[in-house]
């Protein structure tokens, strides 16, 4: 297939569940033409509490059934954990580019840090995995690094409860290590965060920028398909389609709060039983 086939093909990406859309967002504003499917596998999230393999093996039956299903002409894997974990094994499966968000994100943190010390918060998974703290070796040589996990944000973001005391009370004590450390930065190193940045913002103090690696993925696509030709020219607005694991309706009903009016409808699609 050549370059020109590809271009009307869609960008597909998948999360374990809405955390993506703050990728999916980025994309969509960035490149409005492109055709676009995202994948929530709310079915089985979340991904951050669960073992190394388990998250490979979701990844790869993920990225099996977009190719199978979708025949995309790209692969954004718009979860942290995954990307951490699986981005090699998927590169290898198919023949299509295969996107993470670390290293997006990573690269935009290191640009805009003052001091060099700055923090990368994430889920458990992605936090034990020393992705984050390899690549920022591999990328910036002198950093000081302050990792931390960050376990409940997620849940609280797929309840919808981005602001509630709650949620408050557990980000003043999960980010207490990050803020003594004198960060001027901090990376969103999980997908859903962003939606808790007002939160997240108020503990840290308005001195810490914090950076989201959704912007920053969305340009590394740009580039890629500008790269290999298969950027979709300047037609209509991108068909955009949405597919989750778990409930449709209520994907559909949050999702469209987090995203915004795009998501008109969800599909549902229902893995096999083992």
């Amino acid at each position: 297939m050549t370059a020109s086939d590809r271009r009307d093909q869609p960008i597909a990406m998948f999360d374990s569940g809405f955390g993506g859309l703050t990728v999916a967002r980025a994309v969509i504003d960035l490149l409005p033409t492109e055709n676009l499917v995202y994948f929530g596998d709310t079915a089985r999230y979340p991904y951050g509490s669960r073992d190394r393999r388990a998250v490979q093996e979701y990844s790869a039956e993920i990225t099996r059934w977009l190719i199978e299903k979708h025949q995309p002409k790209m692969i954004v894997v718009a979860c942290n954990t995954a990307s951490a974990v699986a981005l090699d094994e998927l590169r290898s499966m198919v023949d299509v580019p295969v996107v993470g968000v670390l290293e997006p994100g990573l690269r935009s943190l290191l640009k805009v840090t003052a001091s060099g010390r700055v923090g990368v918060i994430g889920t458990v998974g992605t936090i034990a995995s020393g992705a984050y703290r390899m690549a920022a070796a591999e990328m910036a040589g002198e950093v000081d690094l302050t990792s931390q996990a960050c376990p409940g944000f997620v849940e609280f973001v797929e309840r919808g409860d981005t602001e509630s005391d709650q949620v408050k009370v557990l980000a003043q004590r999960l980010l207490a290590p990050v803020r003594d450390a004198r960060v001027d930065s901090l990376l969103l190193g999980c997908t859903h965060y962003p939606f808790l940045a007002r939160t997240i913002g108020e503990v840290m103090g308005r001195d810490v920028v914090l950076v989201s690696s959704a912007d920053e993925t969305a340009f590394e696509v740009k580039r890629l398909l500008d790269e290999f030709g298969t950027t979709r020219g300047p037609s209509s607005a991108g068909s955009r389609r949405f597919v989750s694991s778990g409930d449709a309706e209520s994907f559909a009903s949050l999702g469209g709060r987090l995203l915004g009016p795009e998501m008109t409808h969800v599909e549902s699609h229902s893995w096999a039983a083992p």
